[in-house]
């Protein structure tokens, strides 16, 4: 049962009752409805007032946040573009002196610096030098094979077809037309049309007057004879109107005349002028370089194997070298069925006994111990010489001409 207060209190329509009960230590007051429905408004109010409050809390807030985002943003491209900036001008201009280097900004010097490592013997890069194994072992067999100069470039070669009484521009030119009709020719047939040539009269103004038949039957029958008429004609005339008749004395001069190579030209260098231009590379140096594994990687032509060979072989061999191979080849190291059996570099070369007879030669013994005298010693020590008739030893043969035998008897 509630217990109506002796006191009742009147405030602004609200009727407060103070209600006591033995259930409640504590008194509590008592709102009516109406003053019930004046705290909802008022607590309505509150909430929304907070709520807008946390709106413009909450809104400001969003703001910063974007502001930060474009101000970082904006502090990231410059820094971007000082850095591209400082890219660009270090890249563009010279090295700064050390007293600019605190003008540097921060962004570049925090930039990654390029490492740069040197080799011990200094800053020069080392460049792969590579080279044949026993290359020089091979070579001096091969100037042994080659000792007794008899292969027929050493008699009929370009150097050996032009006048030496000629005067020198003549003698120039003579070399060139040499190196011309050389062409896919051998040695004999080119040294046969060079002769007849001479007679002729072998000048650039000699040949230019003389009729393509005539000139024909004076150089026939060397190699594609007909195209080489042509050529000669027009090199006679090219050089009579722009050198005098005599030949340029430049590698590109000699490679610009019809009918001259790259091969002819080094050539033309080397013997007419003196001058070692480069390596003269035809079919029998192409052949055996390849062969010996003298290049680094196999080569399809003889303008590849020039290179190749230059890459490592000294310059001073430049000019021997095609007259080793090119008698070697002629003699020992021919085009087909070599005769690797009597060639000095055949436990060396690579290609050895891949394309040799069927029936190889075997080794004779060397002429030295075949002398035609020996001396031997009596019992008493007194030296005694012996006179050996001269017969022919089946042990004691040479090598070479046994060779060219061997050839003759497969052919047939």
């Amino acid at each position: 049962m509630f217990l109506r207060s002796s006191c009742l209190l009147q405030r602004e329509h609200v009727w407060c009752f103070r209600m006591t009960s033995p259930y409640f230590s504590q008194s509590m007051p008592v709102v009516t409805r109406r003053a019930e429905k004046l705290a909802s408004c008022t607590a309505a109010a509150s909430l929304l007032s907070g709520r807008r409050d946390a709106d413009a809390r909450s809104s400001v807030a969003i703001k910063t946040e974007e502001e930060e985002t474009r101000v970082s943003q904006q502090t990231a491209s410059l820094s971007t573009l000082d850095g591209t900036q400082d890219l660009l001008q270090l890249a563009t201009t010279q090295p700064k002196l050390e007293s600019d280097a605190p003008l540097l900004s921060s962004q570049s010097r925090r930039r990654r610096k390029l490492k740069v490592e040197y080799d011990e013997g200094g800053s020069q890069v080392k460049m792969e030098h590579w080279e044949p194994p026993a290359w020089k072992t091979q070579l001096g067999h091969i100037r042994e094979m080659r000792s007794s100069r008899d292969a027929p470039v050493d008699s009929m070669g370009a150097k050996k077809c032009c006048d030496a009484e000629a005067p020198a521009n003549v003698r120039r030119f003579q070399v060139l037309v040499s190196l011309m009709l050389s062409s896919q020719t051998k040695d004999q047939v080119t040294a046969a049309a060079m002769q007849k040539l001479r007679a002729h009269g072998c000048t650039a103004e000699k040949l230019l007057s003389t009729d393509d038949k005539t000139l024909g039957k004076l150089i026939y029958p060397v190699g594609f004879w007909r195209n080489k008429v042509k050529f000669l004609k027009m090199t006679a005339a090219m050089l009579v109107k722009d050198y005098g008749g005599d030949i340029p004395d430049s590698l590109e001069g000699l490679v610009r005349l019809p009918g001259v190579g790259p091969k002819m030209a080094h050539l033309a260098m080397d013997i007419a002028w003196d001058q070692v231009s480069g390596i003269g590379v035809d079919t029998h140096v192409h052949r055996i370089s390849n062969r010996l594994g003298w290049l680094r990687k196999p080569t399809k032509n003889p303008e590849a194997t020039r290179k190749a060979l230059q890459e490592w072989l000294p310059r001073d061999l430049w000019s021997e070298i095609n007259w080793l191979l090119v008698g070697f080849g002629q003699q020992v190291c021919l085009p087909t069925n070599p005769l690797c059996s009597l060639c000095l570099n055949q436990y060396s070369c690579p290609s050895a006994h891949q394309s040799s007879p069927a029936k190889l030669l075997k080794v004779r013994s060397p002429p030295s111990l075949c002398p035609d005298a020996f001396e031997a010693k009596t019992e008493s020590g007194q030296e005694t010489v012996f006179n050996v008739e001269k017969k022919e030893d089946p042990q004691c043969v040479n090598p070479i001409t046994q060779g060219r035998k061997l050839k003759r008897n497969i052919k047939h």
